[in-house]
């Protein structure tokens, strides 16, 4: 925290922008990345915001990004829409689809948006937010490259496959959001301690040879193991089909890495929004009155729990690396902020 650079929110963003434009991105693609950017440093895990922004700005760059994509929504059923985002960021065709989502969802109390070819999500936890602020529940599932083992001394065959679940609590209570990987660790973990020298704690990882490892860089030329053994990877599997098979992106086995080469990882994304009832149902008032009962017995609450602290009034920080690596590419931006 001490190295940590704090910024107003304006100036953060500024910052973010002119970076994503200076990467070379169009302005609807830089403006959706910020968006879920900000949105993972003031409400999800630090690791998904300004330092994996990061991953993206070099993607942009080397070319594992389409800089300037078309995305094409589709409707082949009543309720589901369907995107291929033209190997650009997933929020981008997130974002021209979600009214279109949110309106069908009111209109058949579920909606399915699914989407392929597009760079990994970022925050998964980001679309069952904006689900959640319009006042529906929402489920979401993507994968990425192959970087887990189903177990110990096994191939890599899964990504991290996380699932994310928003509920909403009105009331002006931010809402519910679980997002978790499948793995014990999210990988983006794994890379903050290995650029920091630290250890991983066991059972998060292992090594080249399939060994356990507490060393970061180790893990980094390893693989990440599933939480809970078996049960973990099935989740993983579950996420897979979900993610992948039903959008028809790329399965993590065919996946190429979102930080080497110039290939777009071209993976899926499927979120299932909810009403939360019928109308004038209480279950939203339902809900609030459980979650603040499990709150006074101790229960932390994901989304919930804490969230005073991390409200748009406060500044938002960012290692001072991470910090600088934004800065070299928004120093290469030279033109307007619309």
């Amino acid at each position: 925290m001490a190295d940590d650079v704090e910024l107003g929110a304006a100036e953060a963003e500024d910052l973010a922008l002119r970076a994503c434009l200076g990467a070379g991105a169009n302005p609807a693609s830089a403006r959706s990345l910020v968006d879920a950017t900000v949105s993972a440093a003031r409400f999800g895990s630090a690791a998904v915001g300004f330092p994996h922004l990061v991953d993206y700005l070099n993607s942009f760059r080397e070319g594992r990004i389409n800089c300037d994509p078309a995305p094409v929504v589709a409707r082949p059923f009543p309720a589901y829409l369907s995107s291929d985002a033209d190997r650009g960021i997933a929020q981008l065709g997130f974002d021209l689809a979600v009214q279109d989502f949110v309106a069908v969802a009111r209109t058949f109390g579920v909606a399915l948006f699914t989407q392929k070819n597009s760079y990994t999500t970022g925050e998964l936890g980001y679309y069952v937010r904006r689900l959640a602020l319009e006042g529906l529940s929402g489920l979401a599932a993507t994968n990425a490259n192959a970087m887990v083992v189903a177990k110990a001394g096994g191939p890599a065959i899964y990504s991290t496959n996380p699932i994310a679940f928003g509920f909403p609590l009105g009331d002006g209570t931010p809402p519910l959001i679980i997002d978790q990987s499948s793995s014990a660790t999210a990988y983006v973990n794994i890379v903050a301690a290995a650029a920091e020298g630290r250890s991983i704690p066991k059972g998060w990882a292992v090594d080249a040879q399939g060994a356990d490892t507490q060393d970061a860089e180790k893990a980094l030329l390893g693989a990440l193991l599933p939480f809970g053994g078996r049960k973990g990877a099935n989740v993983a599997l579950l996420v897979e089909l979900l993610s992948a098979g039903i959008s028809g992106g790329s399965w993590s086995l065919d996946t190429p890495s979102f930080r080497t080469g110039d290939a777009s990882p071209a993976v899926g994304l499927t979120v299932i929004a909810m009403m939360p009832g019928s109308e004038g149902s209480d279950h939203i008032a339902r809900a609030h009155d459980q979650i603040r009962r499990l709150e006074e017995l101790g229960v932390h609450v994901p989304g919930v729990s804490g969230r005073p602290l991390r409200s748009t009034e406060r500044p938002l920080r960012m290692p001072r690396a991470v910090f600088d690596d934004i800065s070299r590419f928004a120093s290469d931006w030279s033109g307007g902020i619309a």
